[in-house]
């Protein structure tokens, strides 16, 4: 009899412990229980690893010819165990058929959000010039690509958009409901303007990136709370990224957040060559360890990179460890070891556990990390 299957990951770890065998086939997910029917490949875990839905990056930087954020997809991407990244605005029009003829020969999935600024990311003041907002180029790029471009960036900090306080926000709004009210991501960082006037322009679906940041013009007040304008964003549904990069992630900030229950919906990296190589972000796993610290749960950090991205992005066939999703796996371990974090404000906390990511699974093809080669885990 014909295999029915192409591959079988027999013995596989969710998050809450219990064993599970998935099939797959035409590169989805086909089936998933105690599966004894036929595979062309069978990879037998043995209950040594974790599986989850393919890790998401909501928020990375691989256009390799950026001449500032760069890096290359797979390098941010299956070589740490994640299978989907999406650029998040490094492209503007000007530049983004040739990011995504590039980004067809990774294997990492790679998607994108448009900068509002035609020219993309190529100085630090890409909104201090309202002329570089064209909305009939951004209108065109994103009916060229729309299984590509899923979403508009806006970075809304003093030395990006200059004099222009939150003119470039109120463009990037009229793009987003002019273009099918794409997901629309907000970078936050030192004012003016204040976050107050950007959280307010801010509806339903938009994301707020770098939400931990340990800059004045933070989520919190000075005096630790949640500051009335963001609180109010969030009740119209409004969501929270890491964005953790360079320069945006505060371990206090984070904490005094989590302790009033302000959770991040996503938790993304903001990667880019520089800071994955020399710190202090590294990759995903080492972003999303950082929360064990901070409280959160294994399952808990999990959705943030899986079902909640995958929602938060209108990436329907992923984020689910179910039949009919896409096929797109991590596997991973919990390694429980004492080891040290360090944050973008140079502050260090002691950890007890770390996620070491062992292989990502893109449309059924498992492509092994480093640690994953190096490992007993597979017999491939």
């Amino acid at each position: 009899m014909a295999p029915l299957y192409d591959v079988i990951i027999k013995q596989a770890k969710r998050v809450d412990g219990t064993l599970i065998d998935i099939a797959i086939h035409n590169g989805r997910i086909a089936a998933i229980g105690s599966l004894s029917s036929a595979a062309r490949r069978e990879i037998n875990l043995g209950g040594r690893c974790y599986v989850s839905a393919g890790w998401i990056d909501s928020h990375v930087h691989c256009y390799p010819a950026s001449p500032i954020y760069h890096d290359e997809p797979d390098r941010v991407g299956i070589d740490g165990g994640v299978t989907t990244v999406v650029d998040a605005g490094s492209t503007g029009a000007d530049q983004v058929d040739d990011f995504y003829r590039l980004a067809r020969t990774a294997k990492t999935r790679v998607y994108a959000l448009l900068n509002i600024a035609r020219t993309g990311i190529v100085t630090q003041d890409e909104l201090a010039d309202m002329a570089r907002i064209d909305k009939p180029l951004a209108a065109a790029a994103i009916a060229r690509h729309p299984g590509f471009i899923i979403g508009i960036k806006a970075r809304i900090s003093s030395s990006v958009v200059g004099a222009n306080g939150v003119k470039p926000l109120q463009r990037a709004k009229e793009i987003q409901r002019e273009n099918g009210d794409l997901p629309l991501m907000v970078h936050i960082g030192n004012n003016p303007p204040d976050l107050g006037r950007i959280a307010d322009l801010l509806t339903a679906g938009d994301i707020i990136t770098h939400c931990y940041n340990g800059k004045p013009n933070r989520i919190l007040t000075p005096a630790g709370e949640l500051r009335a304008s963001v609180r109010r964003a969030l009740e119209r549904g409004v969501h929270l990224d890491v964005g953790h990069g360079t320069a945006s992630f505060s371990f206090e900030v984070a904490r005094l957040a989590i302790a009033q229950g302000i959770y991040p919906h996503t938790i993304s990296s903001d990667i880019y060559c520089r800071n994955r190589i020399n710190g202090p972000v590294h990759g995903l796993a080492a972003v999303m360890s950082k929360f064990f610290t901070l409280g959160m749960t294994l399952p808990q950090v999990i959705d943030c990179v899986t079902q909640h991205a995958a929602g938060m992005l209108r990436l329907t066939q992923k984020g689910r460890l179910e039949p009919g999703f896409d096929a797109d796996l991590t596997l991973f371990e919990v390694r429980r070891a004492p080891c040290v974090f360090t944050d973008a404000q140079g502050l260090s906390v002691d950890g007890e556990q770390q996620l070491i990511p062992l292989a990502a699974v893109v449309a059924g093809e498992c492509l092994l990390t480093d640690e994953g080669k190096a490992s007993h885990v597979f017999n491939l």
